[in-house]
């Protein structure tokens, strides 16, 4: 077997995304996957991704409820990229093809007016630069067996990464309190979960700053136009073939996407 490197991981994780086919931990076989190669390899992946006509259209975060930190043992987020051929058009059913096994939490998403670059970023100076918000939901398909990781596995995953659908509806920030924005979380017309925006970081805009501090660390910002999913505000739920799912939204309305 060939040495691991940051190199290898990218294209370790990116044939399984083509084939569709999940693997066991990188880190299992490799102990030396720490954050900072799990961060390379996925910024590997991203100019791999740009190889082949993908343009960034924004970032995603990851492990912003304390329940799923506590649940993996960290204590702070991960930040992930997000390109144009993730973005999935509304009413469009899940790709299942290219998926190995979705599944849908909803988020708060925020689309930016102003470049936002770190360090020393505050929640309140990200806010600030946000133009609208948005209802989303992500469908994220981890490239590991059973969704079955390492912190520094699902870094390197890019967040496990999948598709994501944004809602119509688009408010000011300022208009809205978002740590008290609420969703129910639907699926084949049963409400299964539910949460606020504080299950985010406290405030989805603390998860703003977060990223645009991280992502300062390796050089990079958070561009005007891009969009930032915040994370998931419940649990995520699986996506089986013919379901329906849906978020309701107090203000930012409601998405439903269909199990394909």
């Amino acid at each position: 077997m060939n040495a691991w490197n940051a190199v290898r991981v990218a294209e370790v994780l990116l044939d399984a995304e083509a084939t569709a086919t999940a693997r066991g931990s990188i880190e299992a076989e490799w102990s030396d996957l720490d954050l900072g190669v799990a961060y390379a390899a996925q910024d590997e992946a991203l100019s791999r991704r740009q190889e082949r006509g993908e343009r960034i259209v924004g970032v995603k975060l990851g492990l912003t409820s304390r329940a799923k930190q506590i649940q993996m043992g960290v204590d702070s987020p991960s930040v992930a990229w997000l390109t144009d051929a993730m973005a999935l058009p509304a009413g469009a059913p899940v790709p299942r093809a290219r998926l190995i096994h979705p599944r849908a939490e909803p988020e708060i998403v925020f689309v930016m007016r102003d470049r936002l670059a770190g360090p020393g970023v505050t929640a309140a100076a990200a806010l600030a630069a946000v133009d609208r918000v948005y209802a989303g939901i992500e469908i994220i398909d981890s490239r590991y067996a059973g969704f079955r990781f390492t912190l520094a596995d699902a870094v390197a995953d890019n967040n496990s990464s999948g598709v994501y659908v944004t809602g119509p509806v688009g408010v000011r920030p300022e208009d809205l309190d978002l740590s008290l924005e609420a969703v129910l979380l639907e699926v084949d017309g049963q409400i299964v979960d539910s949460a606020t925006g504080a299950a985010v970081q406290g405030h989805p805009a603390e998860a703003l700053a977060f990223a645009a501090n991280t992502l300062a660390d390796r050089g990079h910002a958070i561009e005007a136009g891009w969009t930032v999913l915040t994370g998931g505000m419940t649990d995520a739920v699986a996506i089986a073939p013919g379901s329906r799912v849906a978020a309701h939204f107090t203000h930012l309305g409601s998405i439903t996407i269909s199990g394909g």
